[in-house]
């Protein structure tokens, strides 16, 4: 009997099908098209689906599971007490649940702060502040402060546990839902998101689907399980640990360039790889997301250009009004692929930028410390110099001839030694697109995933 599963994911710019045949472990087809989320989220899904040749007496779905990052993924933004602690705590919570973090505060929220987030309109709001029987004012006074705001928006109370539930009660005057989550640094440098990240995603289940307009589809799937950042975090975790008997890759990286953002995903340690080197700051989570929301393809391509500064022009050999033309082409067209060689090369260099840029925020620095005893070393953030493995993922990766010349802006480079990219990983591929739904056939079969993952992510 065949056990056909369809996996789906809502992106920003396209929505992807993937069918699998769990029996053969192998994938019957996948497509995309443009995202429908301003009409009807559906029309682009049965666009997609309609790519795919039906078999005899069409499909028999034993599962039809979706992830989504449409209309925005999921925004937030975090307020804690001091910015290199709590807030980061916070800020973690909520990458490793999925989300885009607009911004964080720190200390007391000011009547500026809450015209941000008036201005911003987040999906959620994740207040922490305080160590666990510490600062207690904070966490109050910010509950406060939330009150001025125009609108009622989900909150995740997740600080100093003596006060958070008072804190809980002041918010709901305003706020629902309002969830109680554990804090996120319950002692001084000692983080504990996973409460946190799983109130975020609660949220985002019962809450944001319908928000979003993606519960028009629930009729059609079982359900939306999880942000797309949180299913390819998921495929990212198996695809390195393994499953069971079956071995993973070992520690790697997942460079996903999209078309709103850039994700960075390292399933790594970190540590440093070479002696006498101090570690400074919070301890760096083993599976680390980053997500650059200035670093996109099509939506956030004009903020793209401007972080490159003048380095995309060097790499074209263009002057400034030739980018602009080409710039104006992807904005008004988000679906746009390129028409020609020269498109094509914009969307290569494009692409370069994004990985080069992303890695830089993602990867660790190092310092060198200059004191009467001599010179030591600083690290802060994870050295990732002997990865081994890295993947890319998404549009521009899959849709040009050359995924290396994008992926090579992950790798160390010489001229810029502070930062501790990989020197010599072997480069992989999801030529298919898959991270995200097998993200997504983690939670019924993780075996089937993992196999598919090393199966049809082809080594460049």
């Amino acid at each position: 009997m065949v056990q056909e599963i369809l996996l789906i994911d809502f992106g920003s710019t396209y929505t992807k099908v993937t069918i699998v045949d769990l029996e053969r472990e192998e994938i019957i087809g996948t497509a995309a098209a443009g995202t429908t989320i301003a009409s009807n989220i559906m029309e682009g899904l049965n666009h997609a689906l309609a790519q795919i040749p039906q078999p005899p007496g069409g499909w028999n779905f034993a599962r039809k599971l979706a992830c989504s990052s449409a209309a925005g993924g999921l925004r937030m933004m975090a307020s804690g007490l001091v910015k290199e602690l709590t807030a980061e705590a916070a800020r973690r919570a909520a990458l490793g649940a999925g989300a885009r973090v607009l911004e964080v505060f720190s200390y007391e929220l000011t009547s500026e702060d809450i015209e941000r987030i008036a201005q911003a309109q987040p999906d959620i709001l994740l207040l922490a502040g305080g160590t666990d029987g510490g600062n207690k004012e904070i966490l109050l006074k910010n509950a406060e402060k939330l009150l001025e705001l125009p609108f009622s928006l989900p909150v995740v109370v997740a600080g100093n546990k003596v006060v958070s539930s008072q804190a809980a009660e002041i918010v709901r005057c305003k706020h629902d839902p309002v969830v109680v989550a554990g804090n996120v640094m319950p002692e001084l440098n000692v983080l504990e998101v996973e409460s946190a990240r799983d109130a975020i995603r609660g949220i985002f289940l019962n809450q944001i689907v319908r928000a979003k307009g993606l519960d028009k589809a629930e009729t059609f799937i079982e359900r939306v399980m999880m942000p797309t950042p949180a299913a390819v975090l998921s495929a990212a975790e198996l695809l390195s640990q393994g499953y069971g008997d079956e071995k993973g890759l070992g520690e790697l990286l997942i460079i996903d360039v999209g078309g709103a953002t850039t994700d960075i995903h390292s399933i790594a340690a970190g540590e440093p790889s070479k002696p006498g080197v101090m570690l400074k700051g919070l301890p760096e989570p083993y599976a680390k997301r980053t997500v650059e929301g200035d670093l996109g393809m099509r939506y956030s391509a004009e903020a793209l250009v401007a972080a490159s500064g003048k380095r995309l022009h060097q790499v074209l050999g263009w002057r400034d009004e030739e980018i602009q033309e080409q710039l104006g082409f992807v904005q008004a067209d988000p679906w746009r692929v390129p028409q020609n060689e020269r498109e094509a090369s914009f969307d290569t260099a494009m692409g370069r930028m994004a990985v080069e840029l992303s890695m830089k925020r993602h990867v660790g620095t190092l310092q060198v410390v200059y004191a009467p005893f001599g010179v030591s070393y600083v690290q802060q953030g994870k050295d990732l110099t002997q990865l081994p493995v890295v993947v890319g993922t998404g549009g521009v990766l899959l849709h040009h001839g050359e995924p290396l010349t994008v992926l090579r802006g992950a790798l160390y480079n010489a001229a810029e030694p502070t930062f501790l990219k990989p020197q010599n990983p072997d480069f992989y591929l999801d030529q298919d697109y898959i991270l995200a739904s097998m993200g997504l056939l983690r939670e019924v079969n993780p075996l089937v995933a993992l196999r598919l993952l090393k199966k049809y992510c082809v080594k460049l």
